[in-house]
């Protein structure tokens, strides 16, 4: 029994390349989208406000399974042409976690005392010298632990590129593994899981030295608030 483990590595090792591949893309993207979300819904414009809601409430209030399959079945008859399916995921997983992202990004950058602004304000510096230099810097070590989070949560969804027959992990084991190993998928579904948890592992590693550093820079540690909120704000993901 225990002896076709390594017949399942053996299946589902291609697949890992493609999930870590889906997951930094999707991590690339959500980042960016996060943080571009995030500061709108902090932003004076009233327009640019209610955009940036319309889009986290859109993305957030839908199907991710549902958003998959209309960029890469529907949004092809629009557009004229077809997406390639891992980078419809990748969009997919940026898009969707963006959103959940831009509301850390928010909160992040609202918890930074108020006297931090005002000690900027009284150095003259613009807006953007204020948010990048010295708001930011701080808002980012309270960012960190919910983004671990959200990666994790984000690397968990790559099972969903399965839809679009993508050859990640999840989809290698229930093609390949499952037809031949039928009396065995218990065991099958164990070492996708054991996989998937390395690779969290591997991405909450790097989380807490970013945070370790980030922390440094600013002169101060993690506060607990950050962790809490790490546990909680997206944990409906």
């Amino acid at each position: 029994m225990f002896e076709d483990i390594g017949t399942f590595l053996r299946v589902l090792a291609p697949g890992i390349p493609i999930t870590v591949f889906a997951t930094l893309g999707g991590i690339a993207l959500t980042i960016v989208l996060a943080f571009a979300a995030g500061l709108a819904l902090l932003s004076p414009s009233r327009t640019v406000r209610v955009i940036s809601r319309i889009y986290v409430e859109g993305l957030r209030g839908t199907s991710e399974v549902v958003q998959l399959f209309w960029i890469f079945f529907a949004l092809p008859l629009l557009v004229g042409f077809q997406i390639v399916p891992i980078w419809a995921g990748i969009v997919v997983l940026g898009l969707n976690h963006g959103a959940y992202g831009a509301e850390i990004v928010r909160g992040a950058v609202q918890s930074v005392p108020k006297a931090q602004y005002e000690g900027a304000i009284a150095l003259s510096l613009t807006p953007a010298q204020r948010m990048r230099r010295v708001i930011l810097p701080q808002a980012v070590v309270e960012m960190i632990p919910p983004f671990n989070t959200l990666f994790i949560q984000l690397l968990k969804s790559t099972a969903l590129l399965s839809f679009v027959a993508i050859d990640e992990i999840t989809n290698l084991a229930n093609q390949r593994l499952i037809p031949n190993f039928g009396p065995q998928s218990w065991l099958v579904w164990i070492v996708v899981l054991v996989i998937y948890l390395l690779l969290a592992l591997v991405i909450t590693v790097v989380m807490r030295l970013l945070e370790a550093a980030a922390a440094a820079r600013v002169g101060r540690t993690p506060s607990a608030r950050a962790r809490k909120l790490a546990a909680t704000t997206v944990g409906g993901a």
